[in-house]
């Protein structure tokens, strides 16, 4: 007796989203978007080499070289997972228009809530993965990096003649700039960064037929996001400056529907040795929750209205 093929139309809701989720992550990765990881490994080993110039003094001896480190990752990762969400969410849906499978899935019939967040699942698992290999490559990196340092400074301190209280400070100045829990709360910033523009495009790929038209509009809203803080600011203060009621409520819309990537400049933080709160974590983590659900079911409403 034959076993029934399984189908993003059986089961629930919830295995017919990993389903297509699955089918999304395997499609992207044919496409060959990996490459990028390679282009940051280059970039990750690199840093590692990279020296600044450096104060007299035992205790600067390694410590931007190591801030380099995590500057240059933490920026690398940003970069690629943003041009990772969004391009791969860019051309889901025009391939699977082209290819017809768009078609075949929705008259399964697949409900349109799972075929959306299937997709939207699948690139989210591809940036989940690429942020994981850059996470365990700059950590490496890292780790090496700062066992140098520390063993340099440990000869240099030495021979100087430091106290010993003055040595244990140095040295638990310069792990704070090594791997650790706040370094790993700064890459999951950056996935839910990556979650939200990948929502986004989702979003403008249900009315646009354009891949690029997607990709440019996408880009445009996320330097856009860089500013919304100073939409609130106009939202708040309106009343001081004799603005009107429209003003008002055209403020709030704004900053609602476009999320503020200046909340997550924390990063920036991490990079310098600061330790990241886990309130501002759990903060970030609802921002890029609410953004990530209110574009998906817009992007539900409108997808839901196309004839296909």
């Amino acid at each position: 007796m034959s076993t029934p093929t399984s189908s993003p139309t059986q089961g629930s809701h919830t295995t017919r989203i990993l389903t297509i989720a699955t089918h999304a992550f395997t499609q992207l990765v044919r496409m060959k978007v990996f490459y990028f990881l390679a282009i940051f490994a280059v970039i990750a080993i690199a840093s590692n080499f990279f020296e600044l110039p450096q104060h007299a003094g035992p205790e600067s001896v390694g410590a931007n070289v190591l801030r380099s480190i995590k500057s240059w990752s933490l920026g690398a990762m940003t970069l690629f997972s943003v041009v990772l969400s969004i391009v791969a969410t860019a051309l889901l849906l025009p391939k699977d228009v082209e290819d017809r499978t768009l078609y075949t899935i929705l008259a399964k019939p697949v409900p349109r809530f799972d075929y959306l967040a299937g997709k939207l699942l699948g690139v989210l698992m591809l940036v989940f993965v690429s942020l994981l290999a850059m996470d365990l490559l700059m950590t490496a990196v890292l780790q090496i990096r700062t066992s140098m340092v520390i063993a340099q400074q440990e000869e240099m301190v030495k021979a100087l003649g430091w106290p010993p209280d003055a040595v244990a400070s140095l040295l638990s100045e310069t792990r704070a700039q090594g791997p650790n829990w706040s370094l790993q709360g700064a890459v999951f910033a950056v996935f839910l960064r990556a979650s939200i523009m990948a929502s986004l495009a989702l979003l403008i790929s249900t009315f646009s037929t354009s891949t690029l038209f997607t990709t440019i509009v996408s880009f445009l809203i996320y330097f856009i996001g860089h500013f919304q803080a100073d939409a609130r600011d106009v939202y708040l203060n309106a009343g001081q400056a004799g603005e009107g009621l429209f003003a008002r409520l055209a403020s709030l819309v704004f900053s609602l529907v476009l999320p503020d990537f200046q909340l997550f400049n924390v990063i920036d933080a991490v990079i310098e040795g600061q330790a990241m709160p886990l309130v501002t974590l759990g903060k970030l983590t609802l921002v890029g929750a609410y953004y990530a659900v209110f574009f998906t079911i817009a992007s539900w409403f409108i997808f839901s209205d196309k004839e296909f």
